[in-house]
């Protein structure tokens, strides 16, 4: 039952975040047509800051208490959250070297 409710706070987390992030980078990424065609790739990195987020800071505060629970190694961590920073940039140096 634990895991159970574990997996749908992981998903109320992961929408919740998501919806939030997205509402703040797609209207920055709708200001440009050309922009707006590549913004999956801001939606990834949304993706990966989520996933950076709960892996070291919730997954400590949640029903299920099992083996395995460590957070993700400093360099793991600052490798995505630099390649979510490239990401969320990219729409806009592809639009620029496109148009």
């Amino acid at each position: 039952m634990k895991t159970f409710l574990e997996l749908l706070r992981i998903l109320f987390i992961l929408g919740i975040l998501f919806a939030l992030g997205w509402v703040i980078i797609g209207n920055i990424y709708a200001l440009n047509d050309v922009t707006e065609s590549y913004s999956w790739l801001g939606a990834i990195a949304i993706l990966l800051l989520i996933f950076v987020l709960y892996r070291n800071k919730l997954q400590f505060s949640g029903w299920y208490k099992g083996k395995g629970m460590v957070k993700l190694p400093k360099f793991v961590t600052a490798t995505l959250i630099i390649i979510s920073i490239l990401l969320i940039i990219s729409p806009f140096l592809l639009g620029s070297l496109l148009s």
